[in-house]
This record gives structure tokens, C-alpha cells and sequence, in this order.
């Protein structure tokens, strides 16, 4: 991470304070992750009290821009809200295996809709009737029986459902290991985080029964293709989730199926046992990222919240995304494909982790797009395959609580570029410094 070597904060009051700092961030000098002074630092330097310096880290945190971390203080959210100058793309130098993106040549092509099938005004319904009816059907095939909402992609979703029950300062179990973007998302809607372990299997029972036990509002689980781990819930492990739920206090549940179809392995859900609950599926990695479209199936309340605060904001997902989602489902050469595609992101994910473990390397990834790999030093791991050529995601901004670890994404990852990738990693860990290591 490049660091800047300068930044200023200033101010007398709060909201100053935070409009500084807003600022530093914004024009990339306070980059994503770095450290805030402490209260009593920053009040020193400042020569204001205490109270007001922890007033302005607060409206900072309530707003995502920044994030306590206990004994690592307050630091710069990774994703904050904000149009930031900081660089978000791996170098075209180098082959990128960070990005999380579905393979582009795994993607259909996107049909040519008619005239007629384009022209949609104002005063109709929010979703297409067609679209629902055949979203219910599939969710119902999978057990999965609720109202249904059309978003915009499964952030839109998740956001939408966490705005819908809850309040700033309520607090959301989330896993750890766990996806940047709901990470980020529940900061920015100033909730706090409580992290739930993860294992192969998804969240352990025992960490989410120690989440409710700290009054959390929400839980938001990945059923498969967990990102960053590849986590893939089993069935046994679904029944120990709901028994925890079930007698745990009543939390709203969220499970983000992102991947649906391609996922790798087979649906599973929680849901829908609790009261308040939603499955978030989106098309983003089945038909690609920007159709910006996924199916919100919940209990009738959550759905209705969602469906009435849509309406007052942006009215309806375009029903030229819908009209096209809804071709490429009815379409059998496109759904039927899936199973294929599936096997080919799984048939990558294991060339890379048998070639891993050749060469004595534990690395994760039951299902989706990555591969978790534990390491000593993310920072050191990163820079040494950047100068073999190779981008690959530092595992901090994924975690809370748990051990080091990088996030390749293996999508497009041939199983010849995996002995390579399995080669250049070996050597970079036995490079490491000693010191760097304990």
C-alpha cells in the first residue's frame, strides 16, 4: 500500500474535525486503512479536549469512513464512501488474479429485446410479473418460499434489507473471514460489526451463538461460494445454524447467494425459519456484473419495506435489465450451461489448491471464484508474486479477528498457471524474513 508521506487534520469543533478528515481521504492523502492518531494525540495537536476529537471519530465512523479497531485504533475504512484518488486495479503488467471477477468468456452473450419488450412509462408495475413468477418457482425449488423483490444487484439488496429493520448504532453479525463490500456497506450505514468465525463449512455455531449473545439486530450470511474463503454451508451444518437461531432471540437473517447457480454447490438456507428474513440472489457472476440485478425472496413485512422505500427513490429496476435477465433464464442453452460452468470454476479452484498442497501450502475453497490461502505476512506475500508477476488481494481488509491470509481469484486461472502460481508462492513464503514470520 502506498502510503502517504503527509496529511493534515485541523479544526475547532467536530464537524470540522470530520469534514477534515473527509477531506484527507477523499483527495487520497488518508488512504484506506491507515491509522488515525489517537483522541488524546489528535487533542493534543489540535489543542481542543478529548471529547470533542471522539465526537468527530464518531460521525466518521456513523458515516463509514472510518472503522475502530480495538488495540489497532481508528483507521480508515477500506472502502469508504467516497469518490477516492486511491488505485483500486491491479497493474496491466501483471497477470490479475485479485479483481473477484466471474470468467468473461463464461458469460452469455446478451439477446437483442425487441422494440415493444424495451418501451416501459411510468405508473406500471415495479417488476415484471413473468420475472417474479419465475424467480418464485426457482427459490421454491429450492426450498426457498417468500415474497418476492426485484433490486439492483445483492448489495442493493442486503442494503435494502438492513435499512428496512434497522437503525444507526445496531449491530450486524458478520462473518470473518467476510465479503469487503458488506463489510464496508454496514459501516457506511453506521451499524456496528460483531465478526462470526468461519470454516470451510460457513459460520461456526458456536460463534454465531456468541454473536446473538451480544444483542446483534442482524445476521448476514453466504450460504456458498463464501467470499474470500470459498466456504460452502452443508446440510448438517444448516440444521446447527437454525437450532442456534432457534433459540437464540429473534435477529433478522440475510443470506447473500451471489454466485446462485455457478456457485458450485448445492442451495441451502436457513431461511425461512427466522420471523424476519431475505435471500439475496444476483446474476452477477451467472449472467455477468452489469445486468446489476438480483431476486430479493423474504418474509412479507421485509419485502414490503423494501418494495415501498424503492418507490420513493429510484421507482423500479429497469425493466429493460429485467426484460433481459428474464430472456437469458427461459433461454435452455443459457441455463443449461450452468452445471458446465460450475465444473469449470471448481475444476480451477482444486488445480490450484492440489497444487498447493504439493508443495505443502493449506489453502481453502470449497466453492465460487477463490481461494483462501492462510500466510504469515499478507504485505510480504502480495509484493513477492507482484514482482513474479502476479496481483492477488492482501487478506486484511476481509478480516477482523482471524489470521493472515491472501485472496486469489481463480476464474480464469488455467491449471498450467497453476503449478506456476503454486511455484512462485512456495519460493515468496520461503523468502519471507524470518522476523516477518513470528
Amino acid at each position: 500500500m502506498n502510503v502517504p508521506a503527509q496529511y493534515r487534520i485541523a479544526g475547532r469543533s467536530a464537524s470540522d474535525i470530520a469534514a477534515s478528515v473527509e477531506t484527507e481521504v477523499r483527495e487520497g492523502r488518508l488512504v484506506p486503512g491507515r491509522a488515525l492518531p489517537t483522541v488524546r494525540e489528535l487533542a493534543r495537536r489540535l489543542r481542543v479536549s478529548p471529547t470533542t476529537v471522539a465526537a468527530a471519530y464518531q460521525r466518521l465512523r456513523l458515516r463509514g469512513l472510518v472503522a475502530g479497531e480495538g488495540r489497532r485504533g481508528t483507521r480508515v475504512s477500506h472502502r469508504p464512501p467516497l469518490p477516492t484518488r486511491s488505485p483500486g486495479s491491479a497493474a496491466a503488467s501483471l497477470r490479475n488474479l485479485a479483481d473477484g471477477n466471474p470468467d468473461p468468456r463464461m458469460l452469455p452473450r446478451l439477446p437483442v429485446l425487441r422494440p415493444e419488450q424495451a418501451v416501459r412509462l411510468y405508473g406500471e408495475r415495479a417488476a415484471l410479473p413473468d420475472l417474479v413468477e419465475h424467480a418464485r418457482r426457482e427459490l421454491a425449488a429450492d426450498g426457498i418460499t417468500g415474497e418476492i423483490a426485484v433490486v439492483s444487484g445483492g448489495l442493493d439488496g442486503i442494503e435494502r434489507v438492513l435499512q428496512a429493520h434497522l437503525a444507526p448504532g445496531d449491530r450486524v453479525a458478520v462473518e470473518d473471514p467476510g465479503f469487503t463490500g458488506v463489510l464496508d456497506l454496514v459501516s457506511a450505514l453506521g451499524l456496528g460489526v460483531e465478526p462470526v468465525a468461519v470454516d470451510d463449512f460457513g459460520a461456526r455455531p458456536d460463534e454465531l451463538a456468541r454473536a446473538l449473545r451480544q444483542r446483534v439486530r442482524a445476521v448476514v450470511l453466504t450460504p456458498r461460494a463464501q467470499n474470500p474463503t470459498g466456504a460452502a454451508m452443508s446440510a448438517e451444518r444448516t440444521r446447527d445454524l437454525r437450532a442456534v437461531f432457534d433459540r437464540g432471540p429473534e435477529v433478522l437473517v440475510v443470506e447473500d447467494d451471489h454466485a446462485g447457480p455457478v456457485a458450485g454447490a448445492p442451495t441451502v438456507s436457513v431461511c425461512p425459519a427466522p420471523a424476519r428474513w431475505a435471500v439475496v440472489r444476483s446474476v452477477s457472476k451467472s449472467l455477468g456484473p452489469d445486468l446489476r440485478l438480483a431476486i430479493v425472496a423474504g418474509d412479507a413485512t421485509t419485502v414490503a419495506r423494501v418494495e415501498g422505500r424503492q418507490r420513493l427513490g429510484m421507482g423500479w429496476v429497469s425493466h429493460v435489465l429485467q426484460r433481459l435477465v428474464l430472456t437469458l433464464w427461459l433461454d435452455r442453452r443459457v441455463t443449461g450451461r450452468f452445471a458446465t460452468v460450475a465444473e469449470t470454476y471448481a475444476a480451477r479452484r482444486r488445480a490450484l489448491i492440489a497444487a498447493l498442497a504439493r508443495r505443502g501450502i493449506a489453502a481453502h475453497g470449497r466453492s465460487g471464484l477463490n481461494v483462501w490461502i492462510p500466510v504469515a505476512e499478507e504485505a510480504a506475500a502480495v509484493a513477492a508474486l507482484a514482482e513474479r508477476g502476479w496481483a492477488v488481494r492482501a487478506g486484511e481488509p476481509y478480516r477482523a479477528r482471524t489470521p493472515p491470509a491472501i485472496r486469489v481469484t481463480v476464474s480464469t486461472l488455467k491449471p498450467a498457471e497453476a503449478e506456476r502460481l503454486a511455484d512462485d508462492l512456495a519460493a515468496s513464503l520461503q523468502a519471507v524474513p524470518a522476523a516477518a514470520t513470528r
